[in-house]
């Protein structure tokens, strides 16, 4: 399958028009028409409707594989280009708003540090495709084990930091005189969807090993303050580490966190947050130091 049809096709599903793709793409509406056609033939079955442009049900298993399929290419490419290209002599590093943990930022370098926040399920993207070379995801895990990654490209894997969970509710919550709340208690709350910057529902429910925790707000940001502000409004709780939650404090029960907020620790199921390191290749240069920097402040 040649994938820059199937780029094309991609684009056109996206945006639902050939023209729209055409000027996307930097092609003539023609050659878009002509992509599409040459990758209906080559696969045996129409992708698209035309009128109105939509993907036809083969259209749409082709798209579930695309991303992934695309994705591999442009690690691969990204991959061989470092291996020829020159050290970079900054770090980049992108990683997910909660990763930044105390001692994730202790290890930084004291110059040449470019940081870029993204959506924690971005990451992995953009460490496989050379974006950074270096990524901190972050997620809960039982003690010890690892997290589970979408499978994006072959990248490698240290942990970095654990630290204790705590659910963030507003003061004047029922349950802030507590001092440990269960998960299972939780299931019918009022919850803040918010995947790029909170720990997501769904780890909260296969950690919980049901259903439940239904989002009263969805938050797509990523700044963390934004989170616990809506929290102290009373939009919905939302499952912090430690250090986001209470920073600056490895606090007793019911410290108030945020302005309006208390954090209560996750007594039950016994989980952590866990962040990880990723990368494409073995460090070198400066991303190079900072591995070492992780595993110094880890001891």
């Amino acid at each position: 399958m040649d994938p820059h049809l199937l780029r094309t096709y991609v684009v056109v599903a996206r945006l639902a028009s050939f023209s729209a793709a055409a000027r996307e793409l930097g092609y003539t509406q023609s050659a878009v028409s002509q992509h599409i056609a040459a990758l209906e033939q080559d696969l045996g079955a129409p992708l698209l409707t035309r009128r109105p442009v939509a993907p036809t049900r083969a259209g749409e298993r082709l798209l579930e594989h695309a991303g992934p399929l695309l994705l591999r290419i442009d690690a691969a490419r990204a991959q061989v280009a470092a291996l020829v290209g020159a050290v970079d002599e900054a770090l980049t590093l992108v990683a997910a708003p909660t990763a930044l943990t105390p001692r994730t930022l202790r290890a930084l370098p004291p110059t040449g540090v470019t940081l870029r926040v993204l959506p924690r399920a971005d990451v992995p993207g953009a460490v496989a495709t050379g974006a950074a070379p270096l990524g901190l995801v972050d997620g809960l895990a039982a003690p010890s084990d690892p997290l589970r990654l979408t499978d994006v490209a072959p990248l490698g894997v240290r942990g970095v930091d654990e630290e204790p969970v705590r659910v963030l509710l507003p003061a004047g919550h029922p349950l802030a005189h507590r001092t440990g709340l269960r998960l299972g208690d939780l299931a019918d709350a009022r919850w803040l969807d918010a995947p790029g910057a909170g720990l997501p529902l769904d780890q909260l429910r296969a950690a919980h090993g049901g259903g439940g925790f239904r989002p009263a707000l969805r938050y797509e940001g990523t700044d963390v303050r934004t989170l616990t502000a809506l929290v102290a409004t009373g939009h919905g709780l939302v499952l912090l580490p430690e250090s986001a939650a209470a920073p600056g404090t490895a606090a007793a029960p019911g410290t108030v966190a945020a302005p309006g907020t208390v954090a209560v620790p996750l007594t039950e199921p016994r989980v952590v947050h866990r962040t990880e390191l990723l990368y494409a290749g073995a460090p070198h240069g400066p991303a190079e130091v900072f591995a070492a920097r992780l595993d110094v402040t880890r001891s």
